[in-house]
């Protein structure tokens, strides 16, 4: 007898489906530079304009596309918004995928060279 697995394919199918919807929301040379700076800090729209070099009208509407993906959140303090990160898995995926371009330009990239850093010859 054959169990049906078909709540388990609709389930892997939908999350392959969110999956794509979060890379495509990270294809963006401007949210990618968002998330970066997020990484360490929790920040105002006029201070991650000035990070990414971008308009902060312009970096309004990145992270208003983020925050829809429950990539950032916000906290208001008066009248600023501060933006931060949701949760760690955004940065992980920014990093690395970073990494992975690194392979492109080197076959030995620098973020190898400083997990294994050589080892000194001691004779």
């Amino acid at each position: 007898m054959n169990a049906d697995n078909s709540g388990v394919r609709h389930t892997e199918h939908l999350s392959v489906e969110l999956t794509v919807e979060v890379f495509s929301m990270l294809a963006d040379a401007t949210r990618v530079r968002i998330i970066l700076a997020l990484r360490d800090a929790e920040l105002p729209v006029n201070s991650l304009a000035e990070i990414v070099d971008k308009s902060p009208a312009s970096v309004s509407q990145h992270l208003a596309k983020l925050r829809l993906a429950r990539i950032v959140l916000t906290r208001n303090e008066g009248t600023r918004i501060f933006y931060r990160l949701a949760n760690e898995h955004a940065s992980l995926l920014v990093t690395e995928a970073m990494f992975q371009a690194e392979h492109s330009l080197s076959i030995d990239p620098a973020h190898h060279r400083a997990a294994h850093p050589a080892t000194p010859d001691v004779s």
